[in-house]
């Protein structure tokens, strides 16, 4: 199974926006530009809104029989691990390999020596094509990068290998995230998890390395722009020469999680893989369900009573909600509006501060990022909640459709 040049990862954490989501892509076909749709859910999002990896198949091919969508799509299993990834083995056919708890552990002593001893011949001076600097590599580099990644990449190649005994290596398409560390990865220690991502038998499609800057929930990118354009045409040039050096598969590729909203570096992005003439998948999550939010508030009568009564809840359970979320979100409590003042507000009022519209002055990316990580509260509100998106099917689905293709797929693939 071969994962296509260009492919969107699209979360859609109740299940109900599968059409909406589709309806994007299909614009974007009727503009010449072909894009597979990967609709992606994590095991703590479905524990949180208690569903089933299933549910999120039955939904994906459900929208597709819909539409007559009838070329590549694909359901992804989100940042699983060893410990649950048995559940989604029969219906995912793509699997993002979350090995982040193994990141800055040390492998055992003879798997880095083992390593080190693949990699001599490196020593020296490394070039990488289309990279001025010339990297000085040494032995003791080499072990630091071992120490650091080693045991991810050999922890991910446990994970694959279950994976491929339950469905077949040809059977689906395997991503490694390698985002979730305080620092990015420099270009030679991209290079060399590479290598040892090859050595464990990973034919990985795509990769998720760490960028500079804060990829906050739903919000926009905050960080250095021109830094984060120079890290990422780094990292393009590094997967080419890891291709051919140590035998991945020919399309890997970049991937960008918390992709979703992150508008100030869509332009780069497009810029650089139109340059280097290569693809891109980009992870968009709960931004759907903020587009469900937005459209109930748009509904007004008990609709709106919902959405309000949702915010008021989770205001209540700010360090519940949020502290799970701490190093993706960045919301100040003095900044969000009172239970009183959202009581008070109208359906356009909370649909302007909760939309990511930064030119408007009512937006209020707090408010945002809290009913970001909100979703649980929501859940819990499970009949009410389906009810209404259910009543209020086509103003929701309009919200989900145009936030996918004028905000996320536009700058990226149609500029």
């Amino acid at each position: 199974m071969k994962l296509e040049k260009f492919s969107f990862g699209m979360g859609d954490r109740f299940a109900h926006q599968g059409e909406a989501q589709l309806k994007a892509v299909l614009r974007a076909k009727e503009q010449g530009v072909n894009i597979t749709p990967i609709w992606n859910k994590s095991n703590r999002e479905h524990k949180t809104v208690k569903t089933e990896p299933a549910e999120l198949r039955a939904e994906a091919d459900a929208a597709v029989a819909a539409l007559g969508w009838t070329d590549s799509y694909r359901v992804d299993a989100d940042h699983i691990t060893l410990a649950t990834v048995d559940g989604f083995i029969a219906s995912s056919d793509f699997f993002t390999l979350d090995v982040a708890d193994y990141i800055g552990k040390a492998a055992p002593d003879s798997e880095i020596e083992a390593f080190i001893e693949r990699r001599k011949k490196y020593i020296g001076s490394l070039s990488i094509s289309g990279i001025a600097e010339q990297f000085e590599i040494t032995e003791n580099m080499l072990r630091e990068i071992a120490g650091k990644f080693l045991l991810a990449a050999i922890e991910a190649g446990k994970l694959y290998k279950h994976i491929a005994a339950g469905k077949g290596e040809d059977n689906f398409i395997a991503e490694v995230s390698m985002d979730e560390v305080n620092d990015p990865q420099t270009p030679v220690e991209l290079f060399f998890i590479l290598s040892a991502l090859a050595d464990n038998d990973i034919k990985a499609q795509t990769i998720a390395p760490k960028f500079t800057g804060r990829f906050n929930k739903g919000v926009d990118y905050v960080g250095n722009l021109q830094q984060f354009a120079k890290e990422f045409e780094e990292d393009i040039l590094v997967i080419k020469e890891a291709i051919k050096e140590f035998g991945l598969p020919e399309n890997l590729k970049l991937s960008v999680h918390s992709g979703s909203d992150k508008f100030s570096i869509y332009a780069p992005i497009a810029e650089l893989i139109k340059k280097h003439d290569t693809g891109i998948h980009l992870k968009t999550a709960g931004t759907t369900w903020l587009e469900e939010m937005i459209g109930l508030a748009e509904a007004g009568n008990e609709a709106l009573d919902l959405a309000k009564e949702i915010y008021v809840n989770a205001l209540g359970r700010f360090d519940e909600l949020c502290v799970p979320y701490a190093t993706v979100i960045d919301v100040q409590e003095s900044r969000l509006p009172t239970a009183e003042e959202v009581k008070a507000w109208s359906g356009d009022k909370f649909a302007n501060s909760l939309r990511h519209d930064q030119k408007h002055p009512d937006f209020n990316p707090d408010f945002r990022q809290m009913l970001h990580v909100a979703y649980k509260v929501a859940g819990e509100n499970g009949d009410r909640y389906y009810a209404a998106l259910k009543k209020y099917k086509d103003i929701v689905a309009a919200n989900v459709t145009l936030n996918l293709y004028e905000r996320h797929i536009v700058p990226l693939f149609l500029s």
